[in-house]
Order: C-alpha cells, then sequence, then structure tokens
C-alpha cells in the first residue's frame, strides 16, 4: 500500500535499498515510524518488489527524499520488515562490494548476496545450540534433597557445569529435580551455540621450527616492513619456484600482522588445498584460523562466518568468496596460486578474487602479497612496471634441485604401435621403476571420464547433448553419457541412435580410462582417481591425499586438482597425458594455461631427499609452452608470450570484455545482439574500442541456450568502461533484453 508522509524529519525516512536481481540500481523504500532509527547501512531488509517480496540490502538512508529520485512520493512504497539488528555486511564489505560490481559491470545486490554464507538469507540455517547446567554460588550454603545432591555432587565433579542431557543420563533423575534447584538459585540452566567446526577431530601437524633461506628472509623483511608502514597500501608478486618455501614465508608474515593487532586473510583457489593449509595454519594460530569454502556444510560455513564477523577469529583461509569475509582491521591479504582461474566466477556476479583481493588491500590501506611459480602474465607484467614489487625465491628449500623433466614425442610412439596409445613405454618403464624403489607417481590427464566422446564409424555422427552443442562424456561406471556443462545424462546406447549401426567407437581416453590400464598393467600398485566424479562428496578429497600422504596409496591419477600445492616428499615420478588439449583450445590463454599446468604438477616431484622425474607425452614437442615448461623456464615462456600478446593486441597490454547474449529463442537473442551492436558502435564514436561480433560463441548453445558473443578491446580501460556503460543503458531503452546479457571484464577465457 502506499506510504504516509513522514512525520519526523530528524530520523531517516527513506532507505536505498539493492536487490539481488541483475539490475544495475537502487530502489527507493519508505521507512515506517515505528522502525525509524532502526536500520543501519548493510542490514538486511524485506522489500516489496512487484508481486513479490524480497530480501535487500539497506546501502543509504535519507531524512527526506532525494532530489534526484523522480518518483511521485505516494507510490513509494514501505519496507516489509527490519531483518538485522547489527548489519551482515561491514562498511568495508559495502564498499568493496559496490567496487566489484561496478568493475565488472556487474549487479550490485547480487555481489552482496554473493558474500554472504549460502543459506544465511534462508530460515534454513540457524546457531547450533545445546541446553547446559551449572551450579551458582548458592550450591554452597543450600542443603538439598538426596537426587538434588547427585546432580550437585556430578557437576562439581565436572568443574562446575554440564550438558543438560549428559547430566539427567549420569544423575539417574528426570528433569524436575534441576529446575527444582534452578527455581532455588543453585544451578543456572542455559543455552549455548556449539560450533560445527570444520576440522572437528582432525589431526594437526607438528609445527616445525624452520630456518628460513636467505631468499625467504629478504622477502619476508619486505613484507613486514610494509605491513608495520603505518597502514599503506603496497602490493607484492612473490615468485618462488615449486617447493622454494613461500608458504612458511606466508605463515611467519600472517604471525607478524597478528602481533600487530592486525588480521589476515589467505585465498587458494581449490577446494582440495584447503584441508592442508588449514591444518597447518591451525597447527599455528589455532582458534584464530576460520575456514571458507563451498565443500563445507551450510551450518559450518556459517559458523565459520559468524566467527570472524564476531572478531573470534582473526585468519580467514578459503577460496574465492572467501575474499569478502568479515574480518576487520585486516593487514595483509596473500592470494596463493595467484594465476589460478579458479579464483574467476564464470556465473553471475562475475568477478576475479585475486584482484577483488588486491582492491580489499587497497581499500584497508593493507598489504597484498600474489604468490606463484608460474604468475598470471598481467601479475609478471605488473611487476615488470613496478606497480607491484618483485620477491624472488629461485632456489627450492635444502638445495634439492628441480625435478629432471623430459618431453615423449607421441608422433614416435604411433610409428612404433602404428596406432594411437594412452601410455608410452617410456611412462610405462618409468612406473615400474619407482614402483620398484618404493617411490610414487602422480599421473595428471586433465579430463574426466572413460572416453572423451563416442563416434559412429558407420555414419560419422557423435553422441552430443540434447541441451548442450558438445559431445556427451562416456562414464563407465556407470554406464553413462554426461555431459559435464549441464550434467544431462543418459544411458549408453549399444547402437548408434542415427543410423541403428553397431560400430561405436571410443574416442579419447579420460581418467577413468588411464586409471583402468594402469591398474590392469600393474596389479600390485593401490591406485587412487582423483576428479570431480570421484571427489564429489565432503571429505574424500582429504581421506585420499592423507592416505597417499601416509605411503598406503602408490599412485595418484587425476585431473588438474592433484597439480598445485600439494607436498608429497615421496613422489618422484610425474606423468603428463594428453598435454595438447589444453593448446587446442580456441583461447588466448592457452599457451600460458599448458605452460603454468605443467611447471606445477612437475613441481609436486622431488620435493624430499630423492630426485625428481617427470614425463610429458606430447604430439607437438615443438611448441615454445612445451620446450619452457621442460626447463621450468618462466622467463623464457614470458619473453616468447608478451611478444605474442602485444603483437595481438591483448592482455596485459588491451583490455578485454565478452558480452555473451542467451536465450532459448536464437532469433529473439540474435534481436538483442543487434540492438546492442548497434548502441556499442553509437558509444564507442571516438573508435577507442574495437567491436567484434555478435557471433556464435565456441559453445554455440549450452544448457538449452543458443550463445551469441560480442568482444570489446580497448587501450583504455576507461574508454571500454564508458563504451560500455553508455551502450548497455541505451540498449536497454531501445527494448533490448537485457536479462539474457551477461558481461565479463577481464574475462579468462573466450569460450
Amino acid at each position: 500500500m502506499p506510504a504516509s508522509k513522514p512525520q519526523n524529519p530528524k530520523l531517516p525516512a527513506y532507505v536505498e535499498a539493492v536487490l539481488p536481481v541483475p539490475l544495475r540500481r537502487s530502489f527507493t523504500y519508505c521507512v515506517p515510524e515505528v522502525m525509524r532509527g532502526a536500520i543501519k547501512l548493510g542490514a538486511r531488509l524485506k522489500v516489496p518488489f512487484g508481486k513479490r517480496v524480497l530480501t535487500g540490502y539497506a546501502v543509504k538512508l535519507h531524512a527526506e527524499l532525494p532530489p534526484d529520485i523522480e518518483f511521485d512520493e505516494s507510490k513509494i512504497k514501505n519496507i516489509v520488515e527490519i531483518s538485522d539488528d547489527e548489519p551482515l555486511i561491514t562498511p568495508e564489505i559495502l564498499k568493496l562490494t559496490q567496487w566489484t560490481a561496478d568493475y565488472y559491470a556487474s549487479f550490485w545486490g547480487e555481489m552482496l548476496k554473493a558474500s554472504l554464507p549460502a543459506g544465511i538469507n534462508t530460515e534454513k540455517v540457524r546457531p547450533k545450540r545445546r541446553k547446559a547446567v551449572r551450579l551458582s554460588a548458592l550450591s554452597k550454603s543450600l542443603t538439598p534433597t538426596e537426587p538434588q545432591q547427585r546432580i550437585i555432587d556430578l557437576l562439581e565433579a565436572s568443574g562446575g557445569e554440564m550438558l543438560f542431557t549428559q547430566l539427567l543420563e549420569k544423575a539417574g533423575v528426570g528433569a524436575s529435580p534441576i529446575n527444582t534447584l534452578a527455581k532455588r538459585g543453585i544451578v543456572e540452566v542455559y543455552v549455548e551455540d556449539v560450533r560445527r567446526d570444520p576440522l572437528a577431530g582432525a589431526a594437526f601437524p607438528a609445527r616445525e621450527d624452520l630456518t628460513l633461506t636467505g631468499e625467504q628472509q629478504a622477502a619476508l623483511d619486505q613484507i613486514t616492513a610494509a605491513i608495520g608502514d603505518d597502514g599503506k597500501f603496497k602490493a607484492f608478486l612473490l615468485h618462488g619456484v615449486t617447493g622454494s618455501g613461500k608458504t612458511e614465508v606466508y605463515i611467519r608474515a600472517m604471525q607478524f600482522a597478528l602481533d600487530a593487532g592486525l588480521s589476515a586473510m589467505m585465498l587458494v583457489p581449490e577446494i582440495a588445498l584447503t584441508p592442508v593449509f588449514s591444518r597447518r595454519l591451525r597447527s599455528v594460530f589455532g582458534s584464530d584460523v576460520a575456514i571458507l569454502h563451498s565443500n563445507l556444510s551450510q551450518g559450518e560455513r556459517y559458523d565459520e562466518w559468524r566467527r570472524i564477523r564476531r572478531g573470534d577469529a582473526r585468519i580467514a583461509i578459503g577460496t574465492r568468496s572467501a575474499v569478502f569475509a568479515p574480518l576487520e582491521n585486516i593487514g595483509l591479504v596473500i592470494v596463493d596460486e595467484e594465476h589460478d582461474p579458479s579464483y574467476r566466477q564464470h556465473e553471475s556476479p562475475f568477478y576475479n578474487a585475486r584482484d577483488v583481493g588486491v582492491m580489499r588491500a587497497h581499500l584497508a590501506g593493507a598489504v597484498v602479497v600474489l604468490g606463484s611459480a608460474t604468475p598470471a602474465m598481467e601479475s609478471f607484467h605488473n611487476a615488470q612496471t613496478g606497480k607491484y614489487t618483485y620477491l624472488h625465491l629461485p632456489d627450492r628449500i635444502g638445495g634439492r634441485g628441480l625435478a629432471a623433466a623430459e618431453l615423449v614425442d607421441m608422433r614416435d610412439v604411433f610409428k612404433r604401435f602404428g596406432k594411437d596409445v594412452a601410455l608410452s613405454p617410456e611412462l610405462l618403464d618409468a612406473i615400474a621403476e619407482t614402483h620398484a624403489k618404493g617411490e610414487q607417481v602422480i599421473i595428471l590427464l586433465n579430463r574426466r571420464g572413460f572416453s572423451q566422446f563416442v563416434l559412429c564409424r558407420t555414419c560419422g555422427e557423435t553422441l552430443k547433448c540434447k541441451n548442450c552443442d558438445i559431445t556427451l562424456t562416456f562414464h563407465r561406471g556407470d554406464g553413462k553419457l554426461l555431459c559435464h556443462y549441464c550434467n544431462y545424462r543418459e544411458k549408453a546406447p549399444r547402437v548408434c541412435p542415427h543410423c541403428q549401426s553397431e560400430y561405436l567407437y571410443f574416442v579419447g581416453e579420460g581418467t577413468e580410462n588411464i586409471a583402468d590400464q594402469l591398474a590392469k598393467k600393474f596389479p600390485a600398485m593401490r591406485i587412487a582417481r582423483v576428479d570431480r566424479d570421484t571427489m564429489a562428496h565432503k571429505g574424500e578429497m582429504e581421506d585420499v591425499l592423507l592416505r597417499f600422504a601416509a605411503g598406503s596409496i602408490d599412485m595418484l591419477v587425476g585431473t588438474q586438482m592433484i597439480a598445485k600445492g600439494h607436498d608429497f616428499p615421496n613422489v618422484t615420478l610425474v606423468g603428463v597425458i594428453s598435454v595438447d588439449i589444453g593448446l587446442g583450445l580456441p583461447d588466448l590463454r592457452s599457451a600460458e594455461r599448458t605452460f603454468q599446468l605443467i611447471t606445477q604438477v612437475a613441481g609436486r616431484s622431488g620435493r624430499g631427499e630423492k630426485a625428481g622425474r617427470v614425463l610429458i607425452q606430447t604430439y607437438y614437442p615443438e611448441h615454445y609452452a612445451l620446450r619452457h615448461a621442460v626447463r621450468q623456464d618462466y622467463e623464457g615462456f614470458y619473453a616468447e608470450e608478451i611478444k605474442f600478446r602485444q603483437r595481438l593486441g591483448y592482455p596485459p597490454f588491451f583490455v578485454l570484455a565478452s558480452i555473451m547474449i542467451k536465450h532459448r529463442d536464437l532469433a529473439y537473442a540474435s534481436r538483442t545482439a543487434n540492438i546492442l551492436r548497434r548502441e556499442l558502435d553509437a558509444a564507442n564514436s571516438a573508435r577507442h574500442c574495437r567491436i567484434l561480433g555478435p557471433a556464435p560463441a565456441s559453445i554455440s548453445r549450452l544448457k538449452n541456450e543458443f550463445r551469441l558473443q560480442v568482444i570489446l578491446k580497448g587501450s583504455s580501460r576507461k574508454a571500454l568502461r564508458d563504451t560500455l556503460q553508455i551502450a548497455l543503458a541505451n540498449a536497454e531503452n531501445d527494448g533490448a533484453d537485457m536479462r539474457c546479457v551477461y558481461v565479463e571484464i577481464d574475462p579468462v577465457n573466450l569460450m
């Protein structure tokens, strides 16, 4: 119903709220008299939106209706409810999410929702509580009856307090004697929160008293000097080869920040890495560490987030969404494996947690450390141009050398066998030798499933997903064909659905196939497969990695989940299969990603006292990414790749934006795409940007939606943003359906 005219001008009578909807604007609501003065910035509000009531976030308060809001005052609706007495969103997160939404041409309301733990906007997740009993001071001066005495004796023997249910069981009584004692003031019955600890029952490694190398100490000294420099922002790129001791530098820098009364944040790219780092951090910092990632239960995430919000935890470690953890007084932000594409959110709202982490440190006047053995091209370029301070750890700890790597030319293997084989004799011999010495093996194949696709040899058709323009992957374990994009699955057919031929050919091995082949060739070896199919449930990944570290597994076969961050001293052989998959992708970063993946997984070998070896199977041994990866020569790769980027006008020299128009109706998507292209051309009158498209995306249909793509390339970030913002606004006014328009700034791929 229409709002009544405000009667008390001294208190905020109007609130601007942003909503978790794909709209780049806020909405103004009237605050009823009874709620005046109760709303704080960042608080959640229940507000009417059309025929629905949505949860919004208060971003501005007004005593009077702002003059720039052109609405009839009588039509402004009242808010329905204030959900928070104390806001969940801190002023810092409010500012950070606004910057993030603006930078990535995304939606502030969706960004705010993404900054909170899943489930917090529903009634499903609540604090876990339990009833307990404790003795009061009166218990010494009063003489109870006999059952009540047993209760008091048990409480005294337990240090003065016990859980309510435990006390009932041990005393052998009902609730009545306890309630009687409570009424008399002898005991107190209370309710306490129970923390759902993600690491409950976990064993933590002993804290090692390590002596830093000269390079480690020099890097740490620069970082700690910056932390102590009166709240001035500074960014470091810590470029250290695999096994050079970056983690120890991180830990000591965090300790320095905590000792200075500050908090610290550490981001890691994969859920698979959090058990390793969180256990190590917990062994050093105890309950000061909180963990945030999507593999926790909603209750665990909620409790860890609340501990951070209350200030009970001053270190947050987690994957990309942890960049929005409500830490106060941040002194240090660490982004480990900063090059990793997993930091990119590939659904709306789009953002890159690495870059948001840099901005968070900037807004807080803190220090940010980006660490990697294979830095992103943009990060290394920033270090070369002085935007970041460059720190280098060129050597492994203890003087250990990098693993010796070599390429296996699969063209020669094909000539020897007269057919394609997945496992070369060189790799099989090396596995046998390694196992005979009691050492461990890691095999990397960055492709899940048993076979990449199914081909009919009679009609030449492949079996494709009914929702997406891609082939289905065969998973033999459950006899299904699976789409790795939309999760569509169907039973594997016995005959071709196109021509009824029985001659179906399963092409291209995945991890399931390779693990099966290796199990047959090495029946005595204990082999575990690590990919998203086998590690789907909570705790499975951690269990496998711990068993591998303990030596109860001889070989890991997996995707990139096993390629980085892990330290297994007994691994002396790494095999890389089908490395050319990445080089064949239609993407500007394909060479960079291939180099990074090989270098990272090669770094898992030879980290202990024994020398390591890496065998890389390829049909393209001349490619510069492979030549430099064999030598683990980052600088050499960078020198070649940066020339390619500059010549073709790619980042870091040019700024990119990808606009994807998606809809189930191709004609409908085309209409919006054409309107958008027309407005982009008009907004780009000064020709600061190059505009490509609209054209079908490399995957032209996904999840039953047709996909058209427009790419913007600009030499100036400001010019690209201005062109984009003007065009988006004008396209909406011209009738383009902006609900099917998805904008990515600085896309990590163009697929």
